[in-house]
Parts: structure tokens; sequence; C-alpha cells
């Protein structure tokens, strides 16, 4: 073993450096920009507008006309545009927040002499001197332990663990060795020596931190739902385009006489009913999907930055309203993370009047100038509470003068100092209670304080006593063997449950979401955590609780019939969260994991959304797809609000457009089937299917969530997006609009007037005008006329495909193939196409009478 007083040599530095590499973390690679945009193109709707576009470029040859082709070009390089920057941007964001460094100053001992090196220059076996307040720079061996104490919470979640070298002391239920400590977590007590035995990727942190970048099979709900969308109007369009296909040959055999032709002639007339086929394979694939559900995604994206959510993965803002479990780690997240005083009892009038001068001079801690505890955290809740009473612990601290100070150690398990003040010489001591009170003979109130001390201990908070007493000792141990203490009371110190949890813990609950605690704390703080957030309840047994060491000993069958009812897992190892995160999905589940630290971010990313702490670590926000910007268990909540009333506005919208393409399948078959044209350009079509689809998609994405989903439970993983109730609107709303406009054309005979055809474009557009509002209503029982104060955006939409359409009515000309309509004609368009909207709001009111 190499010398701890002498540390390595400069040649042995670098040979270790070759051996072992240097002590950074390989960085997670970052997807190229190319990679990023065609990443977009894995959206199933696109891959069905690709072919599309690609059968209608082929019609474009043939026909000299590529407008159809360019339009749809458009909409696909639009909405892969827009998500590429809208996670370009969130990208750049998160980068920001997550800028780390390497260049801490590190104590080492090298050539028999203490330096400092940058922490990046650490190698194994180096001598590593720790001090209260640092962070330990890499793994390794204690060879020197007094007093240490290490927060742990990046890695397991406990805040305060002991260490030591005294095999005889060390704890085996501890996640990791008490002789060992690991990188990325800090110093709060003692000192300590440490020799490296694991740097960069090697260490502890440096595996979790790999788990963390693991590419993951995870797939969203949203992505399967648009899959089978995508193939549901791939076969839709197909079987049509077959059954044209056939019907167009049957009636040139049979109707038209086509065999009697010459081949040139049959050529042309089969390779015509092909493209009326393909033409229908093309009007089939809506347009505006992707656009709209990527606009949809963006805009909740940019909403829900506003609620403190910073989504880094677009999909990620929808999946949050399809999760049906939580599970979420303890410290940082339920919890401050900052000990503070629950209660402190007082048994003495004197003792009482004295404490705060008994607490600021018998202490190691400081409040930095922000308030911040700085040294052991237990000490530093106690000048808190002080602060929080009106006292200065630095003015009581500095009005004293130390004459002696017995330091707390593991062995003596108090601290006792010794001081001259305006109350004449004083001795301060507060430890562990059983020992205080020990040094208390004359304490009369034992009893009740010995029950007081057990109701908090079962409560997971941590204790301490408290004594003085007036002397003329010279020395602490002097004053302690007078045995003349008195003892002043008891303090129950905690890590205190963030205020907005317990009910936001309440609102997923009843939201049909599970939480379950993955901690590495005992058992007795995690189910006390559990029961503060009111997770945990009477009716509860060991079955919704479980060890880590009880998770690693059973089989993955043996759990998969478990970790339904479970609700805490305490003592558990940064692995295991990920392992029950797979276990879970196993089950059908779709599970969101929060965490702030390192031993979070595997099942931060293996999960199918992981929401990191805006103050958690680099690997943690690294590894997930949304960092709560406030550190708040609530904003969970919101975004799971988001998240859900987002998927209705994307049915919305689906059911909107659906119907506008059902309209236009219909039209375009029974037109070509019985000898007519669609009386709608190209031109006008885009305007329907891309530009009214895209911002009628705004309008329906920009709708405000409604905190009424929170009482609906998560919809089910094979759910298709399309409802009953949808495919029932769809075809017959859209079977009405197909008899209004097929009466239209009836009405107009066989020499239709450009005036004619622009009203029929006109009524076409109008009809699904109206439409929007009841899509707007759709799946609430409500008037579509409800909140639409508030929906501005909304507002703004209808009236900008108002204007539109009157200015291409009025101004199109040759390129739309319009004339200007008279001020009657569209008070009688605009009047009788109203009908939609009333209809819809009758069907409304009778729903809701039933």
């Amino acid at each position: 073993m190499t010398d701890r007083l002498q540390g390595l040599s400069q040649a042995e530095v670098l040979r270790s450096r070759e051996q072992y590499g240097a002590n950074l973390l390989t960085p997670p690679k970052r997807k190229s920009l190319w990679r990023l945009f065609f990443e977009k193109f894995n959206d199933p709707v696109i891959r069905i507008l690709l072919v599309a576009a690609l059968l209608s470029l082929g019609i474009g040859f043939i026909h000299r006309e590529f407008a159809e082709a360019i339009g749809i070009f458009c909409a696909i390089f639009l909405a892969t545009g827009v998500a590429f920057w809208f996670e370009y941007d969130a990208m750049k964001k998160f980068d920001v927040l997550n800028s780390s460094n390497d260049e801490t100053p590190v104590k080492v001992v090298r050539d028999g002499e203490v330096m400092e090196i940058p922490k990046h220059e650490v190698v194994v076996g180096d001598t590593v001197v720790l001090q209260s307040g640092e962070e330990v720079p890499a793994d390794g061996r204690l060879v020197e332990a007094v007093s240490l104490k290490v927060n742990e919470s990046t890695l397991t979640g406990e805040t305060q663990t002991d260490k030591t070298t005294d095999p005889a002391r060390f704890d085996k239920e501890a996640p990791y060795p008490s002789d060992r400590v690991m990188r990325g977590t800090t110093v709060i007590e003692g000192h300590g020596v440490m020799e490296v035995s694991a740097v960069g990727d090697a260490t502890e942190f440096g595996h979790v931190a790999r788990q963390a970048t693991v590419e993951s099979d995870k797939e969203t709900p949203l992505n399967r739902q648009l899959q089978k969308l995508s193939k549901l109007i791939g076969r839709v369009g197909i079987s049509l385009a077959v059954v044209t296909f056939a019907a167009l040959c049957i009636k040139g055999v049979f109707f038209e006489g086509l065999l009697a032709a010459d081949w040139l002639t049959i050529a042309s007339e089969i390779l015509r009913y092909f493209m009326v086929a393909v033409t229908l394979i093309v009007v089939a694939v809506p347009e505006g999907l992707p656009m709209s559900v990527t606009l949809s995604l963006a805009v909740n994206m940019r909403r829900m930055l506003k609620t403190n959510n910073l989504v880094r993965k677009m999909h990620a803002s929808e999946t949050m309203g399809a999760i049906t479990v939580i599970c979420t780690d303890k410290t940082g997240t339920l919890t401050r993370n900052e000990m503070r005083v629950h209660e402190i009892r007082f048994y003495d009038p004197e003792g009482e009047r004295l404490i705060g001068e008994g607490i600021a001079a018998n202490s190691t801690a400081f409040l930095d100038g922000h308030g911040k505890p700085i040294g052991n955290p237990t000490e530093g809740a106690l000048l808190l509470w002080l602060r929080d009473r009106g006292e200065d612990y630095a003015a009581l601290r500095h009005g004293v003068r130390i004459v002696d100070q017995l330091t707390f150690t593991t062995e003596r398990k108090f601290m006792a100092t010794l001081v001259d003040s305006a109350e004449g010489r004083m001795l301060y001591v507060k430890g562990a209670p059983e020992i205080v009170l020990a040094k208390c003979p004359g304490f009369e109130a034992r009893a009740e304080a010995e029950k007081r001390l057990a109701d908090y201990q079962n409560m997971a908070m941590r204790t301490l006593g408290f004594a003085y007493a007036r002397t003329g000792a010279e020395s602490c141990d002097e004053a302690l063997a007078s045995g003349a203490l008195h003892f002043t009371g008891i303090a129950a110190i905690s890590d205190p449950v963030r205020d907005d949890v317990p009910a936001a813990v309440r609102e997923c609950l009843d939201a049909g979401i599970a939480v379950k605690i993955v901690t590495g704390d005992t058992p007795a703080t995690a189910r006390e955590i559990g029961r503060r957030i009111g997770l945990w309840t009477p009716q509860d047994t060991e079955l919704n609780h479980i060890t880590g060491t009880e998770f690693a000993a059973l089989s993955d069958e043996e759990l998969l019939g478990r970790v339904g009812s479970l609700k805490i897992m305490s003592r558990a190892r940064p692995l295991d969260k990920q392992r029950l995160v797979r276990l879970l999905q196993q089950r059908g589940e779709v599970v969101a994991v929060t965490g702030d630290g390192t031993n979070d971010a595997p099942a931060l990313n293996f999960a199918q959304v992981g929401l990191s702490m805006g103050s958690g670590t680099s690997v943690a926000k690294e590894a997930s797809d949304i960092t709560l910007m406030d550190d708040s268990f609530g904003s969970i909540a919101t975004a799971v609000m988001w998240g859900r009333s987002l998927y209705k506005n994307i049915q919305r919208f689906v059911l909107f457009q659906l119907t506008i393409n059902f309209v236009a399948i219909v039209i375009v078959l029974l037109g070509s089937i019985f000898g007519s044209e669609l009386p709608l350009t190209v031109t006008q079509m885009l305007w329907v299917n891309l530009i009214m689809d895209t911002f009628a998609a705004l309008a329906l994405a920009s709708l405000p969530p409604s905190r009424s989903v929170m009482r609906e439970k998560p919809r089910r993983n094979g759910d298709f997006i399309l409802s009953r109730p949808m495919i029932r609107s769809i075809v017959g709303t859209g079977s009405l609009f197909v008899a209004v406009l097929l009466g239209m054309l009836a009405a107009f005979g066989s020499d239709i007037t450009v005036y004619e055809l622009s009203a029929f474009f006109t009524v076409f557009v109008m009809l699904q005008f109206w439409n929007m509002f009841n899509a707007k209503a759709f799946g609430t029982g409500r008037s579509a006329f409800a909140g639409l104060g508030g929906c501005y955006a909304f507002l703004g939409v209808l009236a900008l495909i108002l204007v539109g359409q009157f200015a291409i009515v009025t101004w199109g000309g040759e390129v739309f193939r319009t004339v200007p309509l008279s001020p009657r004609d569209w008070g009688l368009v605009i009047g009788a196409t109203s009908a939609v909207l009333w209809g819809g709001e009758l069907v409304r009111l009778i729903g809701r009478k039933k």
C-alpha cells in the first residue's frame, strides 16, 4: 500500500493516469443536429405522408402539375422543422442550466507534501485529505477518519452517514461500506484521509452516470397511438383506392365499351383510373396532422415552461398525461433536503432563557450570507431555529469567550463548551439525549422526557438533549465531573416535507396515479415520510414495503406480482430504482420517475418520463425529459394536467381533420365513379387541408388546460386515439356535410358557373369553420361557448380563417378559381352553415339533460 504520509511520486502519478485514466466522466454524447432533425421523420404519420408525397409527385410528372406534391412536402418539412427547432432550443436552455466544473481544488499528498490540484488530476493511488464542507473527488478507502460524517444523498438519499476505519463499528445495513467514500458525496463533519481506488467512469458515480446515458427502447404512448392511426389511414386509403380502381375498370368495360377501343386508349384510361385511385390515397392522408401534433406539443412546451416545467423532449409533455405510476425519491423531492427543528421541549425555565447562548457557543456550524447552514446539518438546523426566533447566533457567539471545548465524537456522543459570558462561567452540553440525561441525576421529569423522545424517534426524527451548569471549573471535564448539570430540554430535528407535497400526492392518487417512494433512507424514516405525505396508511402492511436487500434477493418473476402493491422501497441502491421501473413497464405501466441525485439517473433515463429537479445533479438532469425548475412535486401534478389536457386537444383536432378528409374522400370517390370531377381545385384543397388545418391545430392546441381531467383515471395503454364517440362523430358529421355538398352540386346542374363553384368552395370551408366549435366542446359535455371568452388564440384563429376565406374568394382570381360573392350570399352561406354549431349545441344540451 502507498504510504499515506508520503503519497505518490510524480512518476507514479503518470503511470497511474496511463493505466486507470484521468478523473473525468465521459460526457454524454450529444446528438448531431442532422440526427436530431432526421429523427423527426420517425413519426408514423410523417412516413405515410412521405409515401403520399412521392405518389403525388408521380402524378405531377404525368399531368405537369406539382402544386399538390409541393404542398405536401412543405407540410412535411414545416412539421419536422418546427419539432427540430423547439427541441434544439430546449437543449440549449438545458446546457446552460447544466454546466459543471472539474477544476475544483483537491488536497492530496504527493512526494511527502500536501498540495492542491484540480479534481480532474486526481489518480488511482492518490492520498486525498478530506475536510468538512468538501466534496469527495473520487472513490476510495479511508485510512483515517475522525468523527467523519458524509452526505451521501446524491447516491443513496442518506443526508448523514457515519464513516469509520474501525471494523467493529461498521454499519452492515449501509448501502456502501463504512470505510468507503464515493465521488460526488460531501463531508459534513470531521476529517479524514482516503486512498483513491477508482476515478472517472470507474467510480460508482461514473457507473450510475453511464446508465443514465444508455439508449432505452421506451416508446411514448402518443407514438403508439399515431402508429395505429397511420396504419388505419393506410389501410383505408389503399382499400378505397383498390375499390375505386376496380369500380372504374368495371364501369369502363361494361358501360363505356373500353374493350372495343384500341390498346393506346385502353392503356391511357387504365392509367387515368390508377391516378384517380392514387389521388384517393393522397386525399385520405391528413397533411396537416403532423404539423398539428407538432404545433400542439411545441405550444405545450412553451406554456409548461411558465409553470416551471422545462421540457427537453417534446413528446414528454404529452406522455405525462398517460402516466400510471410515479416513482419518487425522498430527499430533495418530497423533503427540502435541509434539516430543520420540528420542536424543542423545555423542562427548565432558566435553561430556556439561556438556550440561545448555549446553541450559539456550543456549535461548530455557521450560516452563510444567504442563511444556508455550513457544517453539521443538525447544528445548522439549531442555528436556523435561533434565526427564526429573531436571535443573532453570530452576536451571541462573539459575546462569549471559549475557555475549553470537547468536540462531538461517535464515542463521546455529546459536545460540551465552557465559556465566560455575561452570565458568568457556563458549561453548555448537547448530544444524544440518553447520554445527556445520564449526566443530570437531579432531573425529575425523566419519564415524561423519555416518552416524548420515543414519540419523536417513532416519527423518524433525530433528537438532541441540552443541559447547562454554572461552574467555576477550569475545564469541561472538571465541570462535568461536578455533577451539577441541569437538563434544559430535548429537540426533535427532521428533514421537513415540502409544503406542497401532501396536496400534490393526493391529487395524483385521486387521478388514478400510483406513487412509490424509493429512497436510501431507513425503513422507519421512509414510512414516516410516506405517512406525512398521505401515502402510507394504518392499513398498509409489510407487503407494501420492501428493502433494497430484499428486492435484490428476489427474481423478476417473484417481483412482478408484488411491485404493483409496493408503496415504499427503503435502503435502495441506485440501480434498484431502474430495475423497479423496468418491472413496472413489463406490467404495462407508464412510469414517471422523479429525482435530484446521481442515484436517480438510471431510472430517470429508462422511465417513459424522467423528471429531474432544477437544483439536482448534472447527471440527473442529463438523464431526464423534464426539469422541474422550482423543485416542486406540485409541478408534477401540473404537468400531468397539461399532458392530459393536451391529449384531449390532440383528439379534438384529429376529429376535426379526419372529418374534413372523410368529406373529401367521399366526394372524390363518388365523383370519379359517377362521372363528375371534384369541384375543388388543387390550390383550394391546399388551403383546406394544410393552411386551414394548421390554423385549426393552433386554435385547438391553445385551449387552456382543465383541472377536471385530474378527476379521471389514466387512459389505458392500449387505447386507440380514435374513440368510438369520435368515429361516430366523424362519420355522422362527415355524412351530413357530404349530403349538403352533393345537394348543392345537384342543384347547380351540369353547367356550373365559376360563381357557383366559389359559393360551393365557401360552403365547404364554412362547414369546417363552424365544426371547430363542436371540436372544441367534444368530450366535455359543455356548451362550445363555455370559457370562450378566455380562449383568445382560438377566437383569433377563427377570425383569421374567416378573413382568409373572404380574401381568397374576393381576390383569389384564377389562382384559386374564385370570383367575389355578394354580401347577401355571404350572409346566406354563413347563416345556413352555422346550423352545424346550433345542431351540436342541441345534441350537447340533450346529453346534459340525460
